[in-house]
């Protein structure tokens, strides 16, 4: 067979010259073909003369797999960084979602870092559980030399705290892996900690040194993700709020409050499905509680922090065990010894524990004990097609009793009590590109958002109006009471009459004696449910995660049951494939 001449007759050589460079380039490796370019390069600079010492082989990148299971986007976000600083160290980074893990690959990986969030009580993110649970049952491969680091994202308030990386480390070592770094658990203020074991953690990975003139080569071009020009600024913005109107009636025992944002230098790009962070600022009264307690009520600088730069409301085992450090108080080092601090913190807050255990602070020790303030995340419920540089957000206000005193959500209730038009609000953008619109317009989707779950929604079907899709859209609501809380109902009455919503099915559950929810709704419309299904439709749900995201899984697999009279496991297979294909996409906090 003939060779394939690689020069063209144009390029400035003889026949002769070009027929000898066809034949070593021809057979030259990739690598070969690299050093050589290289190499020329390197001449031309010199002005043609040849380097002192003869320059060796590129040598190839060191492949690492680099795999993460995430929620909010913070271990994706991580796992993008760690690709890109060991792209730059000599590495040939391959970044895996859980969600599309294959466990059965994992004794190939060599080197391995995990990245892992945990979701509420101990669970694992909802896009984690099928590979989670692989890795965790008795079918898991064995990874014997493969050189692994685990990098675990939790939150102090929660008992469970990082328990997802801490089971995963565990489980590598016992599938004969070797640990290569200690395992970090961070809580919310993670970001520079976690800088600092990425760092620490590829130079342990990183193979032995090599003389200076071998050079690893990557021929691999960077994942999506990874390209710092991608990425939003982390820089909050100052927005003012234009928009401030409680969509619940008067009669209602919830307050809901629909939030418009302006922008002044033009919204950032943000897309339907994504979120908007806000920094909201402390409760003063408690602020003026807490500094009362701690014997600090003249610190006015003090004050001013602990408003809008400190968690004054977290109480976990850790701040538990700073406080005793810091005051040494004997009764709450009890707490710790019998075990009991756990159980203790259940439903209490800073203020319970400087009120039961009275000691007097330093700023200092109070800034020590508590962490830094982070912002909360909405689903942003607007699309920029038809608002313009506007966001906006449904914040259900949150108040509760506990242990006799009352309670309230830091951000929510900031926005409800202390927010008014022409206020000021420092935002930032939190992308979501696990929660997106189908990229064919002409897909029908199907949308299930009880109360403020619904906000995601409302940005698809104005985005689906403004690009006239011809899919299908089918939304499922429900709430308590029809006629209190049927939030943006007469939107959804327009939807209807323009086409841009094809279907809509409603559960308020306290109108009858039986309580009926979204879950119900989807199981009596299993058969045409399904057909939505099997004809292309995307699935998503949005809100609450520790039982309406459940339940609603299970009303599909059980959708699946009654349409197809499958068994329960064929039905849990069908739905498990409409993960696995990214049609069921979920946004649960």
């Amino acid at each position: 067979m003939a060779r394939q001449n690689l020069l063209p007759r144009t390029a400035p050589f003889g026949d002769g010259e070009r027929a000898s460079l066809d034949a070593v380039l021809g057979s030259a490796t990739p690598v070969q073909r690299a050093w050589l370019a290289g190499f020329l390069a390197g001449l031309d600079a010199a002005g043609g003369q040849p380097a002192a010492a003869p320059a060796a082989l590129p040598k190839a990148a060191e492949p690492l797999t680099i795999v993460y299971a995430s929620e909010s986007g913070n271990s994706e976000a991580l796992a993008g960084n760690v690709a890109k600083l060991a792209r730059k160290q000599g590495f040939k980074p391959k970044v895996v979602d859980f969600s599309d893990l294959d466990v059965a690959s994992l004794p190939k990986a060599g080197k391995l870092i995990a990245i892992a969030a945990t979701w509420g009580e101990g669970e694992p993110p909802a896009r984690a559980v099928r590979a989670y649970g692989e890795l965790m049952g008795e079918g898991a491969p064995r990874i014997d030399g493969v050189d692994f680091a685990v990098l675990a994202l939790g939150d102090t308030s929660y008992v469970e705290f990082c328990a997802i990386g801490k089971a995963l480390d565990a489980r590598f070592e016992a599938l004969g892996g070797k640990r290569a770094a200690e395992r970090a658990d961070l809580d919310l203020d993670f970001e520079k900690p976690a800088a600092d074991w990425i760092k620490n953690t590829l130079k342990a990975l990183a193979p032995a040194e090599t003389p200076d003139n071998v050079v690893a080569v990557d021929f691999a071009r960077a994942a999506p993700g990874e390209d710092d020009d991608a990425e939003p600024s982390r820089e909050p913005l100052v927005v003012e709020v234009v928009e401030h109107v409680n969509l619940n009636s008067s009669r209602s025992d919830k307050e809901t409050i629909h939030l418009a944002l302006a922008f002044e230098d033009g919204a950032p790009a943000y897309e339907p499905g994504d979120s908007l962070e806000i920094f909201p600022e402390n409760d003063p009264q408690l602020v003026d509680e807490i500094l009362t307690a701690a014997g600090l009520s003249g610190d006015e600088a003090l004050r001013k922090a602990l408003l809008a730069e400190r968690d004054i409301t977290t109480l976990s085992t850790a701040t538990i065990e700073r406080f005793v450090k810091a005051t040494g108080h004997a009764d709450a080092q009890k707490l710790i010894d019998g075990g009991e601090a756990r159980a203790w913190i259940e439903g209490r807050h800073l203020i319970d524990l400087l009120a039961t255990f009275p000691a007097t602070l330093t700023a200092d020790h109070l800034t020590t004990i508590t962490r830094p303030l982070p912002p909360r995340a909405y689903s942003i419920a607007s699309s920029r097609k038809e608002v313009g540089d506007e966001v906006h957000l449904a914040i259900v206000a949150v108040r509760y009793e506990t242990h006799g005193r009352a309670r309230s959500g830091v951000a929510s209730v900031h926005v409800a009590d202390r927010i008014r038009d022409g206020a000021k609000l420092r935002v930032r953008l939190k992308p979501n590109r696990h929660f997106r619109l189908p990229q064919d317009p002409a897909t029908d989707i199907i949308m299930v958002g009880p109360g403020t779950g619904v906000a995601p929604f409302r940005a698809f079907v104005q985005e689906r109006r403004a690009i006239e899709a011809p899919g299908r859209s089918w939304l499922f609501f429900g709430d308590r009471h029809f006629l209190h809380d049927f939030l943006y109902q007469l939107e959804w009455q327009e939807a209807l009459e323009d086409g841009s919503l094809t279907k809509i099915d409603v559960a308020f559950s306290r109108d009858q004696p039986e309580k009926i929810y979204v879950q119900n709704r989807i199981t009596h419309n299993a058969q045409e449910l399904v057909s939505w299904l099997e004809g292309g439709a995307h699935f998503y749900v949005c809100g609450d995660a520790k039982n309406m995201a459940k339940d609603v899984r299970a009303a599909v697999v059980r959708a699946y049951e009654i349409a197809r009279s499958l068994s329960p496991a064929d039905a849990e297979a069908q739905v498990a494939a409409l993960e696995r294909s990214h049609r069921y996409q979920q946004d649960v906090y």
